[in-house]
C-alpha cells in the first residue's frame, strides 16, 4: 500500500492509497467492489459480469473519507493482448461527484503510470458521455463508438512523454 494524501477544497480528510489486490483488508475490499457496484450494475441499470478476474493483476487506487470509500479506479498492466497501460472501473460516489475527485484520480493513475510504466501508451473505454473529460486530460479517440453491456462507450489513449502519435520512440 502507498498512500497518497491529497487536499480537496474543503475535504482535507480524504485518504488516497494505491493497493495490489492482496494487500487490502477483507472491509476495504468489500467497500471498494460494493462502490463499484452500486454505480456500474444498480445506478446504470446494467447487468453484467463486474468482477472480471482483471483485478488481480491491477493496481487500485481507492480514496477513503471517514473509512468511507468515495471513489476508486484500476490501472491494470501492459500484457497479454494488452499493449497499453489500461485504465478503467473509475467510480465516484453520487455524494461526492462534481467536486474534482475523478479528474485527481485520473491524474494520480497518470503520475503512477508515468512511474511504473513510462515508455507506455495508456488507454481506456470511456463511456461516451465522458469524452470531453477525458480530452480535457489528454486523451484523444483512437477508434469508433461501441456498446459495452448496452452502454456507448469510446476507446481513448494517451501517448508517453517521448513518443510520437504512431507510438514509436522520437
Amino acid at each position: 500500500m502507498k498512500s497518497v494524501n491529497q487536499h480537496v477544497q474543503g475535504y482535507p480528510g480524504l485518504q488516497w492509497c494505491w493497493y495490489h489486490l492482496e494487500e487490502m483488508d477483507p472491509l476495504l475490499l468489500y467497500d471498494m467492489l460494493a462502490l463499484r457496484e452500486a454505480i456500474f450494475v444498480v445506478e446504470q441499470s446494467c447487468i453484467y459480469q463486474e468482477l472480471d478476474g482483471r483485478d488481480k493483476s491491477a493496481q487500485h487506487l481507492l480514496v477513503n473519507h471517514n473509512h468511507e470509500a468515495v471513489a476508486c479506479l484500476r490501472v491494470l498492466p501492459p500484457g497479454g493482448d494488452e499493449t497499453c497501460v489500461r485504465i478503467g472501473r473509475v467510480a465516484v460516489s453520487v455524494r461526492w461527484r462534481k467536486r474534482g475527485i475523478a479528474r485527481m484520480l485520473i491524474e494520480k493513475a497518470l503520475e503512477k503510470v508515468t512511474l511504473d510504466y513510462p515508455s507506455s501508451m495508456v488507454c481506456l473505454d470511456a463511456q461516451t458521455y465522458l469524452q470531453r473529460f477525458y480530452e480535457n486530460l489528454g486523451f484523444q479517440v483512437c477508434g469508433n463508438e461501441f456498446l459495452e453491456d448496452g452502454i456507448p462507450h469510446i476507446p481513448m489513449q494517451l501517448q508517453p512523454v517521448g513518443l510520437n502519435t504512431t507510438g514509436c520512440q522520437s
